[in-house]
C-alpha cells in the first residue's frame, strides 16, 4: 500500500528522524519527534498553500509509553508504510 491510498486514522512509520522545525508550539526547535521505525497516525493529509504540488501528512507519533504526540507535518519520503525494525 501507498502513501496515497492511506486516509485518517491509517498507521505510518517514520523513515527518518524527524525534528521540530520550529512550528510546533511549546516544544524546542530541533526536538527529535520520532527515530526512524516510530509508529504513527495519519490525521490530516493535504498540501502546503505555497506549494500546492507537494504533499504533506499531519502524524502523531507514539511515545515509548504509546501515547500519542503532538501533531507534526511530515513529507511523503519522511515516512514509510512499512515497519522498520
Amino acid at each position: 500500500m501507498t502513501l496515497k491510498q492511506l486516509q485518517k486514522g491509517d498507521m505510518v512509520y517514520a523513515s527518518c528522524h524527524i525534528y521540530n522545525d520550529g512550528s510546533i508550539p511549546d516544544i524546542a526547535e530541533n526536538a527529535l519527534m520520532a527515530k526512524p521505525g516510530t509508529r504513527g497516525t495519519i490525521i490530516e493529509k493535504g498540501y502546503l498553500e505555497e506549494t500546492p504540488e507537494r504533499e504533506i501528512y499531519l502524524i502523531r507519533f507514539e511515545d515509548q509509553e504509546l501515547n500519542l504526540g503532538p501533531p507534526t507535518g511530515c513529507w511523503p519520503e519522511e515516512l514509510t508504510t512499512d515497519k522498520i525494525i
